[in-house]
């Protein structure tokens, strides 16, 4: 298990050296963030950094980090490589930045950043992407801890029940003030998500588990190409766009902009790490890909969990575990929600304080969701892919942008936009859910629109340097 090892070893090396790196580019500031200057007592209002690390850690990590990389272990090795060096040098500099230049701009969301930074075209465009996004993750979220929880009571316990009383936890924290629902219980949560992740973990490494070592061979039963396949189904393990609309909520309540490493850089990398364990676990149990692809066939992502907590930890401890994989969805699934409501009341300048307020923004979001419920898992979950992939290439976009303008080192995150750019269009062209071209024509035409992307933000960068856009500018509070 040396390839295991050595990638865990890189990513916690990568924090405190490329992370530091980004964190000296971007130039963190002694200034009143948006937690102080906003305060309204429902989103903006200051906490600690460990609780903000952890709450931030719970909104990304939904089942992304442990489904995604299960579903990437039938790639074989090789999805270890895009874990450690897309957690690196593109999830966490995408969670960074987003992160801290929501702080400079009174904790905006996606939609405002892209409009200030992209054009205001690009805000409506990213509105209308970013709440798709969001309203997906909260399905795909509500469903498989929903699944999960069904199988674990052997069923006693009806479906539609479980999706009833998920839903309504889900209302009570879309609509609830942070820090009554979010900021108390879940720093628990986080700690019962990463001991069950350290738990199997250690049992892999203990029990001398058959980990295979890094290999380039494409090991899929089904011969799907590794690009661009692999990085959109990993994604939350890596890179994900639905980070870029977390990100905002904790900076609405984070103190200091020192502390942005370690709430955005470093969970991202914690998330780097779950993924790992769990798509090392799913390399090392089933007796190679193709005894992965039955028991997915049978049970999907759901049934590997299970069948890894239960023989990786015994009864209780598997239990345990399982229990720790439902919260982790439920925990980003609510957020998703609130998230969602933030970015919609935001653009359309609703002030949140009154429960009115919130309450008729949430509602709506909630009915979509629950008859999204219907509808096929894998097919959600491939539109969640390309759905997330799509906004982190733009929010990368944005952060280059703001490094551009700021006459700092975009490339940090111009790279990381170019390569996913390429990747969500070359799977939008050949994928079935898509354009269905050959694989062949989808590259050429995905490196041609690539293109032509890269030269649209040099063109846009040299006009927003000439209007001189106000990288700090204090957008409009709607509070």
């Amino acid at each position: 298990m040396i390839t295991f090892l050595v990638s865990i070893a890189l990513l916690v090396v990568g924090y405190f050296t490329y992370g530091k790196y980004v964190e000296k580019t971007f130039g963190v500031k002694e200034r009143q963030t948006p937690a102080y200057s906003h305060k309204d007592g429902v989103d903006y209002l200051p906490m600690g950094q460990k609780r903000n690390a952890l709450i931030q850690l719970l909104n990304i990590a939904g089942v992304g980090p442990i489904f995604g990389p299960i579903l990437g272990a039938l790639y074989g090795p090789v999805a270890f490589l895009w874990i450690v060096f897309g957690a690196i040098f593109a999830g966490a500099v995408h969670d960074y930045l987003t992160g801290m230049i929501s702080i400079r701009n009174r904790g905006a969301h996606l939609p405002e950043l892209a409009g200030k930074f992209l054009g205001k075209v690009m805000k409506h465009v990213v509105n209308a992407f970013a709440i798709l996004l969001l309203v997906l993750v909260g399905t795909v979220f509500v469903t498989a801890p929903a699944n999960l929880l069904h199988n674990m009571m052997n069923s006693w316990l009806t479906l539609p029940i479980i999706l009833f009383a998920i839903f309504a936890y889900y209302l009570l924290a879309t609509m609830l003030p942070i820090d009554k629902i979010i900021g108390r219980f879940y720093p628990i949560f986080g700690a019962l998500l990463l001991i069950s992740a350290l738990g199997v973990g250690a049992s892999l490494v203990f029990t001398g588990a058959p980990i295979p070592e890094l290999s380039f061979t494409n090991m899929h039963p089904d011969n799907a190409p590794i690009f661009p396949l692999l990085f959109l189904t990993i994604s939350c393990g890596a890179l994900s766009g639905f980070h870029a609309t977390q990100s905002p909520i904790i900076s609405r309540t984070t103190q200091q902009e020192k502390q942005g490493r370690r709430i955005f850089y470093g969970m991202m990398i914690a998330e780097g790490i779950i993924a790992m364990i769990w798509a090392a676990a799913a390399m090392s149990l089933f007796n190679g890909s193709a005894g992965l692809n039955e028991i997915l066939a049978n049970g999907g992502p759901a049934a590997v969990v299970s069948e890894v907590s239960i023989s990786m930890l015994g009864a209780i401890g598997g239990t345990l575990a399982v229990l720790g994989v439902i919260i982790l969805p439920i925990t980003s699934g609510d957020t998703a929600f609130r998230s969602a409501r933030m970015i919609i009341a935001d653009y359309l300048k609703v002030s949140q304080k009154k429960v009115a307020s919130r309450m008729w923004i949430a509602v709506p979001m909630f009915v979509v969701s629950f008859i999204l419920t219907k509808i096929d898992f894998t097919l959600l979950w491939r539109y969640f892919s390309w759905a997330n992939q799509s906004t982190a290439a733009i929010a990368l976009w944005v952060g280059a942008m703001y490094l551009f303008l700021s006459r700092k080192n975009y490339f940090i995150a111009a790279v990381p936009a170019t390569f996913i750019t390429m990747a969500t269009f070359t799977y939008i062209l050949n994928a079935p859910i898509g354009f269905g071209l050959s694989l062949n024509a989808s590259y050429i035409l995905a490196a041609i629109i690539t293109l032509a992307v890269v030269t649209a933000f040099f063109v846009a960068a040299r006009r927003g340097l000439q209007r001189e856009i106000p990288l700090e500018e204090e957008l409009k509070s709607t509070a």
